[in-house]
């Protein structure tokens, strides 16, 4: 199973589509390794450098409506190739969210009021993740930066998580039939 957690990249923006995760004019590459470099290269974002901010982040952070647009897989490998993989947001694009899962990765949902939270708590701190499954089938996100520390309550269906644990649809699907 992936490794769920790591150093944090706060995106604070809604609505970055797909394009701007990896654009269009490299869906004809033949690898997902490939896509690696071009990560977030169209993101326009005040202060944001994708060949500065995104190496070494393992977690994403971000607002409203992730991963909208075309819906491709291409957005997800990108993600994956470059070891993000949990992306963390108030909602997601179905497709885009369902992709994610696919392959192994989670799309967390968080209420508007935690996302704020960790925003204004963590953004401008050098913050880890760790997302932690507990025995009684909840799970938590936390956030740590230096001292200060604060969990966040998410929910992922029984589906979602077997995805998670198989490290996605063909591992799931080896395991079925």
């Amino acid at each position: 199973m992936k490794q769920f957690g790591g150093s944090v990249l706060f995106l604070n923006r809604s609505d970055i589509n797909t394009d701007e995760i990896i654009p269009a004019k490299y869906l004809t590459e033949i690898s997902k390794q490939a896509l690696k470099p071009y990560l977030l290269e169209d993101l326009k974002l005040d202060g944001f450098n994708p060949a500065a901010d995104v190496a070494g982040k393992k977690v994403i952070i971000t607002r409203e409506n992730f991963g909208c647009g075309s819906s491709r897989e291409h957005a997800p490998w990108a993600l994956e190739v470059n070891g993000i993989y949990v992306v963390i947001a108030t909602n997601f694009a179905r497709i885009f969210r369902q992709n994610m899962f696919n392959c192994g990765m989670m799309a967390i949902e968080m209420d508007k009021k935690s996302i704020e939270d960790m925003f204004h708590t963590f953004a401008e701190k050098e913050t880890e993740c760790k997302v932690v499954f507990n025995d009684d089938g909840t799970a938590k996100v936390k956030l740590i930066a230096g001292s200060l520390s604060k969990s966040y309550q998410f929910k992922l269906d029984d589906f979602e998580k077997a995805l998670v644990e198989k490290d996605g649809w063909i591992g799931y699907a080896d395991s079925k039939y």
